[in-house]
C-alpha cells in the first residue's frame, strides 16, 4: 500500500491551506498573520515568548477550520508579557493542547490569554493549560460601523485553568469572561486556585444579552491548592457582576437596561467546591435551569436574584441554600442542602478537592429525584436511571471509569469519582441548552461579601472592545485538500 509521507503533509496544500510546523516565536507569529482557512499551525515543543498580542484574524470556515495546536499535549509553553496574548477576531479558530502562561511582572498588565471579539464565531480553545492571566478568556462583541458583531458558538472544553497566586490588580478576575455572543459550551474543564486580592473573583461566567449558554461536567475549585485565603470567590453566574446598558446586546444603547443578561441557560451536572461566596449566581438570569450538580463547602449555594431571573434548581446537593431575593422567582425542587463538611467528608474521599470517589453510605441521595430531560447524564456521562441521584454522579452506578469522567486530563484530578480523564464530549459543536440571562452584580445585602449592584465590577472598559486589524479571509478550500486533512483530524481526535 502506497503512504504518504509527513514532509510532503508539511507542504502547502491545494488551495492554499498547509500544515505548518513551528519552533520560533517568530515562526508562529509569521504563521498567524499569514493564515488562511484550513491551515494547521504546530508548535514544536518548547518555550516561545512573546510581549505583544497575536493577531488572529483570518477567516477559518466549518469545513476549513484554522488549528493551532501542540505537536505534543501541553509540551508547547507560550508566555506573554502583555496585555493581551491571542487576540481572536475571525470565525473558526480551534486551539488545542497549548501551555499558556502569563508572566507579567505587574498583574494588572497580563489580562487576556485569549481575547475573542467581534465576529469570531465558532472559536474552540480544548485540552490546554492556561494560567496567571486576569481573565484566561475574554469575549465580547465590537461594533463595526452601525452594526455590533458577537462571537457566537464558542466551545471551551476540557482545560485546566488556575492562577498561581491571587492576582493584585484593579481590574476584574474572571477566568472564563464571556459577555455577549449566543450558544456557547463551557464543559469538561477544570478550573482552579483563583482569586483577586481584596475583591471578588469568578470562576467562569456569561452575560451581556446573550442566549442558551450552558456550563457542563466541569469541576470549580475556588481554591483547591491553595487554601487560607480571604477573597471573595464565586464559582458559576449567569450575569456575573453585570454589564453597562451601551455594551449589552441586542440594543447596546446607553438608554436600555441590561435585562435580562442572560437568556435560556443551563447548569447541569458540575462540581463546584470551597468558594467563599455563591457556588452559582443568576443576576438577572431568565429561564435558567440548575439541575444535578455538587457544591460542597461554598459559603451560599444558588442565588437567584432580581425580577428577571427565572427558572428552576432542581437535584442539586449544596452546603447552604438555593433562595430567590429581590423579587426574583426561581422554582426549587428535589434538592438537598445544608449538608455540612462533615457529611460530605462521611461520603467522598477529597470533597473540598473536588474527589467524589465513594467512601460512605449515600443511599440517602440514589433515587431521590426524577429524571431530568435537560440532564439525562451525569457527571461521568452515565445514563440516568429514570429516578435519579441527587448531585453531579449516578451514585447507583458506582464510581466513575477512569479515563471517561468530565473535567480535564491535565493531571489535576484524583479519584475514581471525578477523576480527569478524557472528558465526555469532544465535538467542536455548537452546543445544547438554553442559554440564561444574567443582570447585575451581586450586592453585600442579604448574605455573602458580593459586588455592588450596579454595573458592576466585572463591567468591561470600553477599550477592551478595540479590534484589531489582521490577516485577510481565505477562498474556500477544494475538495482535495479536505482529503488531504482527514487523516490528520483521524490522527488528532486518536490523541485526544
Amino acid at each position: 500500500m502506497r503512504t504518504v509521507s509527513l514532509a510532503l503533509l508539511l507542504l502547502p496544500l491545494t488551495g492554499g491551506a498547509a500544515v505548518k510546523s513551528v519552533s520560533t516565536p517568530a515562526q508562529l507569529q509569521t504563521a498567524l498573520s499569514s493564515a488562511q482557512a484550513g491551515d494547521e499551525i504546530v508548535l514544536e515543543d518548547g518555550t516561545y515568548a512573546f510581549s505583544v498580542n497575536l493577531t488572529c484574524a483570518a477567516e477559518g470556515t466549518s469545513a476549513a477550520p484554522i488549528v493551532v495546536r501542540a505537536k505534543n499535549r501541553h509540551a508547547a509553553l507560550i508566555r506573554f508579557n502583555a496585555q493581551e496574548g491571542f487576540k481572536v477576531s475571525g470565525r473558526y479558530w480551534t486551539f488545542d493542547g497549548l501551555t499558556v502562561e502569563g508572566v507579567c511582572s505587574n498583574d494588572q498588565t497580563c489580562e487576556h490569554a485569549f481575547h475573542v471579539t467581534g465576529h469570531a464565531e465558532n472559536f474552540v480553545l480544548r485540552n490546554s493549560r492556561v494560567r496567571d492571566f486576569n481573565s484566561q478568556l475574554k469575549a465580547n462583541a465590537t461594533q463595526n460601523g452601525s452594526v455590533w458583531e458577537m462571537p457566537h458558538r464558542g466551545l471551551i472544553e476540557n482545560n485546566e485553568i488556575y492562577d498561581t497566586r491571587v492576582r493584585a490588580t484593579g481590574t476584574p478576575v474572571n477566568k472564563l469572561n464571556i459577555d455577549t455572543g449566543d450558544d456557547w459550551v463551557v464543559r469538561d474543564n477544570e478550573i482552579h486556585d483563583f482569586g483577586k486580592q481584596g475583591g471578588v473573583s469568578y470562576g467562569a461566567f456569561m452575560k451581556s444579552g446573550g442566549k442558551r449558554g450552558l456550563f457542563e461536567r466541569n469541576r470549580v475549585l475556588c481554591a483547591k491548592d491553595r487554601t487560607g485565603e480571604t477573597d471573595t470567590r464565586i464559582g458559576l453566574s449567569f450575569g456575573g457582576g453585570g454589564t453597562g446598558n451601551q455594551y449589552c446586546a441586542p440594543a447596546f444603547d446607553p438608554n436600555v437596561p441590561c435585562s435580562p443578561e442572560h437568556t435560556d441557560g443551563i447548569i447541569r451536572n458540575n462540581i463546584v467546591a470551597n468558594c467563599t461566596d455563591a457556588a452559582v449566581y443568576l443576576n438577572k438570569a431568565a429561564n435558567t435551569r440548575v439541575l444535578f450538580n455538587t457544591f460542597v463547602g461554598n459559603g451560599l449555594g444558588v442565588d437567584f436574584r432580581y425580577a428577571a431571573s427565572t427558572g428552576q434548581a432542581t437535584g442539586n446537593v449544596m452546603a447552604s441554600t438555593v433562595r430567590n431575593r429581590d423579587s426574583a422567582t426561581g422554582t426549587f425542587t428535589a434538592n438537598r442542602t445544608g449538608v455540612d463538611n462533615a457529611t460530605f467528608a462521611s461520603w467522598y474521599v477529597a470533597p473540598l478537592k473536588g474527589d467524589l470517589t465513594l467512601k460512605g453510605n449515600v443511599s440517602s441521595l440514589i433515587g431521590a429525584a426524577p429524571k431530568n430531560a435537560l440532564a439525562p447524564e451525569d457527571f461521568c456521562l452515565r445514563t440516568r436511571p429514570a429516578s435519579a441521584t441527587l448531585g453531579a454522579l449516578e451514585h447507583s452506578l458506582g464510581n466513575c471509569t477512569p479515563g471517561t469522567g468530565g473535567g480535564t486530563d491535565g493531571g489535576t484530578g484524583t479519584g475514581g469519582g471525578t477523576d480527569a480523564g478524557t472528558g465526555g464530549g469532544t465535538d467542536a459543536g455548537t452546543g445544547t441548552g438554553g442559554g440564561t440571562d444574567a443582570g447585575t452584580g451581586l450586592d453585600a445585602g442579604t448574605g455573602g461579601i458580593i459586588p455592588d449592584a450596579g454595573t458592576g465590577p466585572e463591567e468591561e472598559a470600553p477599550g477592551d472592545d478595540d479590534e484589531d486589524g489582521g490577516c485577510s479571509a481565505s477562498p474556500g478550500l477544494l475538495p482535495a485538500l479536505l482529503a488531504l486533512l482527514a487523516p490528520l483530524a483521524l490522527r488528532r481526535r486518536a490523541r485526544r
